[in-house]
């Protein structure tokens, strides 16, 4: 009876294990020889440079001191570190031997050319929304860009998670393929930023929570999240900022960096604002329209008044004052850049009191730039916030203490010692 039993479990994973790589099954699709970059029209490259900049390929393909597009890159995940694939044209590292059949398939189905199943750290959840013409930009500017060697790097997924053909159940559980569909109760200028949005730049990878399996939650779509060490915020009307992110407010920031309201963009929202700022203008008003949407900006334009108000007030509380040990730090770390102008803030000197990161109930962002500044590349160019590392663990929670207190109406931040600790350990 024993043996009986051990039989028909062995035949059952047996047939379990036939039946996962029977469905995981994908064809591998031929090599070709890469083609010469004059087989590509100009203007479909340069319409691949603005998708791809919009998309900031060259971010998450590029490691730090490598070269552009060869890989390298990693990206921790609660499963392991991945590291991104070299995209350059070399037939042997990259993916020159790729067709752009081939290269349809990786951004549509998440495929390789070899039918492997690619991890979901390649968004082509987003990417399976855009149409066959844009993609076709992209392998035209992706196949001209000059070819590097560089082999991959070795992820550190654990088994069994490693195992490509898993990804099939991954996706029959989280993946929907298919073009964007507009929305026909929204305008054509909506329907654009949300395809870009939704599509080619992704934004819902940083800006929505994702489950234990690392699949988004759609019903928590753009709610925020945390990516990269730091704090990717509600881009809803759950947004703490004092003020609404209108279109004006988004088009400066998006194109930019900056914006008067909301400051500079730091961490890995700095590297967005440069490939974005490679779309043409009517696209960034696109996506405008559609975030400015999201976050109900037009119902809240009265705020902005009260807001202003409210923030050159305690711009002046305490500042200076020789009896409050925090305030005198801020007045000499903090108050000769952080300042408000009679109500009319300087975006290049953010007003701290209207800025997302004192308002987030997560201290993480605030203390990331008080740790590690702001550099010229980031933010607005040339312009540089120094960082404060050389203060105390218990400086730098004194000083979030008196801005949370201070500039906002929002609880005590708790543990900020030991959170300005844990932060400054993981380093840059």
């Amino acid at each position: 009876m024993l043996k009986r039993l051990i039989i028909g479990l062995l035949v059952a994973v047996a047939v379990g294990v036939v039946g996962i790589g029977v469905f995981a099954w994908r064809p591998s699709l031929a090599a070709i020889a890469p083609p010469p970059p004059s087989s590509f029209a100009p203007a479909l490259v340069a319409r691949g440079e603005a998708l791809a900049g919009a998309g900031y390929c060259s971010t998450c393909h590029t490691a730090k001191g490598g070269q552009p597009f060869a890989g390298g890159y990693p990206m921790k995940t609660s499963f392991g570190t991945i590291y991104s694939t070299n995209i350059t044209p070399d037939a042997k590292t990259g993916i020159g031997a790729w067709s752009e059949p081939a290269f349809r398939r990786a951004m549509h189905q998440g495929v390789a050319r070899n039918g492997k199943h690619l991890f979901p750290a390649f968004p082509y959840e987003h990417f399976s929304k855009l149409t066959d013409a844009d993609v076709s930009a992209l392998y035209a500017y992706m196949m001209t860009r000059p070819a590097v060697a560089a082999k991959a790097k070795s992820n550190t997924i654990p088994f069994p998670l490693n195992i490509r053909a898993l990804q099939a159940g991954w996706k029959l559980l989280f993946f929907h393929a298919g073009r964007y569909e507009p929305d026909t109760t929204k305008s054509a200028e909506w329907n654009r930023g949300a395809y870009l949005a939704q599509g080619v730049s992704h934004c819902g990878a940083c800006h929505t929570p994702r489950n234990a399996l690392g699949a988004e939650k759609h019903d928590k779509a753009f709610a925020g999240a945390l990516i990269d060490n730091w704090i990717a915020p509600p881009l809803t009307a759950a947004n703490p900022s004092p003020v609404a992110w209108d279109q004006g407010e988004l088009v400066a920031y998006l194109s930019t960096g900056v914006s008067r309201y909301h400051g500079v963009a730091a961490g890995p929202m700095a590297p967005v604002t440069h490939g974005l700022a490679k779309l043409p203008a009517a696209d960034i008003q696109a996506l405008a329209v559609y975030f400015a949407d999201l976050d109900k900006a037009a119902t809240r334009t009265a705020s902005l008044a009260p807001a202003l108000r409210k923030a050159a007030l305690s711009d002046r509380l305490n500042v200076g004052s020789q009896n409050d040990a925090a305030a005198r730090l801020y007045t000499a770390a903090c108050a000769s850049c952080h300042y408000n102008g009679a109500g009319q803030p300087n975006p290049l000197r953010p007003d701290l009191a209207l800025n997302s990161a004192v308002h987030l109930d997560d201290p993480t962002n605030l203390i990331q730039v008080m740790l590690h500044g702001v550099s010229a590349k980031d933010g607005a160019p040339g312009v540089v916030m120094p960082g404060f590392n050389r203060l105390s663990d218990a400086d730098l929670a004194s000083l979030a203490t008196y801005l949370r207190s201070t500039r906002t109406d929002k609880p005590a931040w708790p543990n900020l010692q030991k959170k300005v600790a844990a932060i400054r350990a993981q380093g840059k």
